[in-house]
């Protein structure tokens, strides 16, 4: 069956242990919303300002962008207002939500390295927004426990406790505290990530919304991740802490002064506004980095290796898996995930499970752990998020709906959580990046396609705005060659019952080294991976990277870019369902080889240990 993803909204709320909001909390709501016609916006400018504005029914684009050249001194003609996905035109303004954060941006032909920031003074936001210390950005019910914590914080603040900024890390981060100095929230500012205009480790360069730390994760936009791997984390299943996105007022924040990320270190502390990820502090001892892998929970590991899946973390390694022993002298340890910036991608990337190399990884899911993948709902999940964050993208939306059906088809078909991530995961050869199994599958999928009338859609569904990948990728037309595309999928499966196979006929010819090169989905050695990810992660505070790239301060000190074997945003909704259908197709096939493959290598390590 073909998991279609519409954009249609549902009825209800569906996250956390997925029952239905109460009747009075929806009316509650709905009043809140639609009472007077009124809506909340927070309005964030290219530097990270921001201003919170209530829109009238009558107000459009026009009306905004005219009240914020006052605030901001900048001209209607030189801005364009985005949301999400949208550039705002025409004085529509329907489509944006209640409480949604709305980018301010420059035009490009305005652009210049002379241009001063965009920062109203303190005095100046306190007189035009008069919201509170501490706003979540959303009324649903999954943030309830946050308020909470929220109103803790608050209370503190009135008696003098002041945040700590965390010292470690290539981004801004601190710790908020209770009236009793215990940390209770950590909070992470969408302009102070690394290469963001106000970030206070001198990693500046870039605007909100240009390309960050990956291509395909935006500058600004990790904090949408974080409470999108929340709102995922169905049950609490995988221990994600509570996380939302947030407006928070504060003279701990960072604001550079000009366009060159110079702060002045004699500057008076401002009052600044910020839309910035809410997490609560979880209190624990170490994170796995710390510790031997082989007291970990086999179900932890799972749990946490699933939301990895569907959301193709590229970023999970021991420094973000905190690690809680248990109160007793006896008992297991927990495990705890954060830091989920740069998952939902907007492209398929090469994602990092470092799970994928310890024993409990190998081990079978267990009854339990298979109805809850067999429960999730890729369509449900997408609707969610469009409802909960409806600034994120499309893109993001079709990776997570992609993965979740390669996560519940393998599942199905009887693979382990390290023979799943395996096939995930790309392989690294003298010649570059081969496309993991994955990526071939998306491959081939699309070229069915283009073989069949599937391109004659475009032509029934006149009018409608095909979605446009616009990160820039100097070598996309490589990429994207029918030649490259030919190389790369030759029969990478040799069981014959994929259409996969069929290219094998077609290439007879095809040399010994192609076909080695095409044909070979082992698994990528611990050490060759080990040395990529050595320099992927300097937010590790462990990380002898963070040393070596902090004496740069600059943008230019981007990571290598991966290259983009596949793009999923490109394709209009009509051709987007069709491809689903090819997709899986195809994977059957796939999971026979990679058993296959199993079944002739030497028994997993870890398979026969008892944990």
């Amino acid at each position: 069956m073909a998991m279609a993803v519409f954009k249609s909204p549902i009825k209800g709320e569906f996250h956390g242990s997925r029952n239905m909001e109460s009747k009075e909390f929806k009316h509650h709501h709905l009043l809140h919303r639609h009472s007077s016609g009124r809506r909340r916006v927070f309005v964030q400018t290219e530097t990270g300002c921001v201003l919170g504005m209530d829109l009238d029914r009558s107000d459009n684009v026009h009306t905004v962008k005219k009240r914020l050249q006052i605030a901001f001194n900048l001209p209607t003609e030189e801005s364009s207002l985005t949301f999400g996905d949208m550039v705002l035109k025409n004085d529509d303004l329907s489509a944006v939500r209640n409480d949604s954060p709305l980018l301010l941006k420059r035009n490009l032909m305005h652009r210049s390295s002379s241009t001063p920031c965009l920062s109203p003074t303190g005095n100046d936001l306190q007189r035009k927004d008069l919201s509170g210390p501490i706003e979540i950005l959303s009324h649903s019910r999954c943030f309830l426990s946050l308020k909470q914590t929220a109103n803790d914080i608050v209370e503190a603040m009135k008696a003098g406790v002041e945040p700590i900024p965390v010292n470690g890390g290539m981004g801004g981060a601190y710790y908020f505290r209770n009236e009793k100095g215990q940390s209770v929230a950590i909070v992470k500012p969408t302009d102070e990530e690394p290469f963001a205009p106000n970030n206070p480790k001198g990693f500046t360069g870039k605007s909100l919304g240009d390309p960050g730390l990956k291509p395909s994760v935006r500058v600004g936009e990790t904090g949408y991740r974080e409470v999108a791997a929340y709102l995922l984390d169905h049950d609490h299943f995988a221990n994600v802490p509570p996380t939302a996105l947030v407006k928070i007022t504060h003279t701990v924040f960072n604001v550079n002064d000009g366009v060159n990320g110079n702060r002045s270190r004699e500057k008076k502390k401002l009052v600044s506004s910020k839309i910035a990820s809410f997490q609560k502090f979880v209190a624990h001892d170490f994170d796995a980095s710390d510790h031997g892998t082989s007291s970990f929970p086999v179900a932890s590991v799972h749990r946490i290796g699933i939301l990895d899946i569907r959301i193709l973390n590229t970023d999970r390694h021991g420094g973000n898996l905190l690690v809680k022993k248990p109160d007793g002298r006896f008992g297991q340890v927990e495990l705890i995930p954060i830091d989920h910036g740069l998952c939902l991608p907007e492209t398929l990337e090469d994602p990092y499970f470092e799970w994928i190399h310890w024993p409990q990884a190998s081990i079978p899911f267990s009854e339990e752990e298979l109805d809850y993948i067999l429960s999730l709902d890729p369509v449900k999940d997408c609707e969610m998020l469009r409802r909960e964050l409806p600034m994120i993208r499309e893109a993001c939306l079709r990776v997570l709906a992609l993965c979740t059906v390669f996560l519940k088809e393998a599942a199905a078909y009887g693979l382990c959580l390290a023979e799943i991530g395996e096939m995930m995961t790309r392989e690294f050869h003298a010649g570059g990046e081969v496309p993991s199994v994955l990526e071939m599958l998306c491959i081939e999928a699309k070229r069915l396609i283009a073989e069949g009338d599937v391109l004659s859609l475009r032509s029934d569904v006149e009018g409608e705005t095909e979605f446009q990948f616009d990160l820039d990728y100097s070598d996309l037309d490589s990429v994207y060659s029918s030649k490259t595309q030919t190389l790369i999928v030759k029969n990478p499966f040799s069981n014959g019952r994929s259409s996969l196979g069929k290219l094998e006929e077609e290439e007879e010819d095809e040399t010994e080294e192609e076909a080695g090169l095409s044909l070979s989905l082992s698994k990528l050695s611990t050490s060759t991976k080990d040395n990529k990810m050595g320099s992927m992660y300097p937010n590790n505070p462990r990380d002898e990277t963070e040393k070596t790239l902090s004496s740069h301060k600059s943008a230019n000190v981007l990571l290598p870019v991966s290259t983009n074997f596949v793009k999923l945003a490109d394709m209009i909704e009509a051709e987007w369902v069709v491809f689903l259908e090819k997709f899986q197709e195809l994977l059957d096939s796939a999971f026979a080889e990679r058993r296959t493959m199993t079944l002739r290598s030497r028994q997993r390590l870890g398979t026969s240990c008892q944990f």
